[in-house]
């Protein structure tokens, strides 16, 4: 994973992240998992240019606004049930490199209480745009 992170086209990017956010949703493919919704940690890393996210007039309009990340999250859970946290993390990264700014993007989830013997079990993607 480090490697990913060192890759060239992500020199001179500008890292936002949104750190252990913890929804409740409908994911799973079990039958157990389909009856209620479980937590979900979610983690992102969003790699924006310096020359796309540096304000010269301290104005949100000239940076990606967090409240994006949160948003699309939101917007993929409305859509229903998530049998695999790979489809939850390939829709989420998808959208999030959408964005016209951003360059790159590593998204991680986490589900923390599917065993009593360890802290989660989860899934990252690690995406970079094609120049």
């Amino acid at each position: 994973m480090l490697s990913a992170l060192s890759h060239p086209s992500l020199a001179n990017c500008r890292r936002l992240f949104l750190r252990n956010y913890e929804i409740s949703i409908n994911i799973g493919v079990h039958d157990f998992e389909k009856r209620a919704e479980q937590r979900v940690i979610v983690n992102i890393d969003l790699f924006v240019p310096l020359a796309e996210s540096t304000p010269r007039a301290d104005k949100l309009a000239e940076v990606v606004d967090y409240d994006f990340m949160r948003s699309t999250i939101a917007q993929r859970v409305s859509r229903g049930h998530v049998h695999l946290q790979e489809t939850l993390c390939d829709d989420v990264a998808a959208a999030m490199l959408a964005h016209p700014k951003v360059r790159a993007v590593r998204v991680s989830t986490e589900k923390p209480d599917v065993y009593p013997d360890c802290e989660s079990v989860g899934v990252e993607v690690i995406r970079i745009k094609e120049a």
